[in-house]
């Protein structure tokens, strides 16, 4: 059985083009990372909570603010299947969100590796709008398909 994630693609219309609000990966492995280095906010959930649910409480728990828009605007993008085989589900909606009033989630991992020591890290470190361009080499490989979605999406 595949880890299932879920997540929230946020879009706006901005400047006659539509952009999308990413989420570059928190934690000392993505630091230096640009390319392929940012996601839809998202995260895994147990096979008993509903997708939607868990896309709802990730993109809180990630991002440290609510959603913007009502859940009842989030409009399926479907299912992507990552290159680790990570199964992640999406919506998308259209909505603003100022990126300044962020405040990241953290975790928890052991850094430097096999040092023992335990170190705090936030699950993003910055997220930014950016045009459907500029995302598409920044989001993780398997991520990118949902670009082309939502365009059709949004015309």
């Amino acid at each position: 059985m595949p880890v299932r994630s879920a997540g929230i693609l946020l879009w706006r219309r901005h400047d006659d083009e539509v952009q999308v609000l990413v989420a570059h990966m928190g934690g000392p492995f993505w630091a230096r990372k640009d390319e392929a280095a940012w996601s839809v906010p998202k995260g895994e959930y147990a096979d008993a909570e509903e997708p939607l649910a868990a896309a709802l409480r990730e993109w809180t728990e990630e991002l440290g603010v609510a959603l913007p828009v009502p859940a009842e605007s989030l409009v399926a993008l479907g299912e992507v299947r990552q290159s680790s085989g990570k199964v992640l589900t999406v919506w998308a909606a259209e909505g603003d969100l100022d990126p300044a009033v962020v405040v990241p989630g953290t975790f928890t991992m052991q850094w430097p590796p096999r040092s023992g020591r335990l170190a705090e890290f936030p699950e993003v470190d910055r997220v930014e709008w950016c045009s459907l361009d500029v995302a598409r080499p920044r989001l993780v490989a398997g991520q990118r398909v949902l670009l082309d979605r939502l365009r059709e999406l949004v015309g």
